[in-house]
């Protein structure tokens, strides 16, 4: 079952279940599906476009989750870190950070970066290896 078609009958158990939090999160997810499908005009929408939108989501509510921790909310915090545990469900299994570095040694080695001046190329090149499966901030 594609991501698509998950998410929405999960959010219709949800919904019974009574789940607010897990239903805002997949109201969320499936609102920016509904933009990507108006916005490019893509009928067919894969599971990479899906965790793209997830991804962004998380990315969201870490960035909310460091500045309600900044700002003394922890009752804040809490909440998105639970929406954040509900939207990994949706991605692929992430790397560890051992398995970030053997990535990026080997990519270092295949485009043949030898000074901080090659970075942009290697991010180029290591993005897609590891687009879903591990945060940029990690991989920087």
């Amino acid at each position: 079952m594609s991501l698509e078609t998950q998410i929405p009958e999960d959010l219709k158990t949800a919904m019974k279940a009574k789940d607010k939090v897990r239903v805002n999160t997949l109201r969320a997810v499936l609102s920016g599906i509904k933009y990507l499908r108006a916005e490019g005009g893509h009928d067919e929408i894969s599971d990479d476009d899906v965790i793209g939108i997830v991804n962004r989501e998380v990315k969201k509510r870490r960035d909310s989750i460091e500045m309600y921790e900044s700002n003394g909310r922890p009752e804040l915090a809490e909440n998105e870190q639970a929406e954040v545990a509900i939207l990994m469900e949706y991605l692929p299994a992430q790397l560890t950070e051992e398995e970030i570095r053997q990535i990026v040694t080997d990519t270092i080695a295949e485009v043949g970066a030898t000074s901080p001046a090659d970075k942009g190329k290697l991010m180029g090149a290591l993005m897609p290896k590891v687009k879903g499966k591990a945060d940029g901030k990690a991989v920087n």
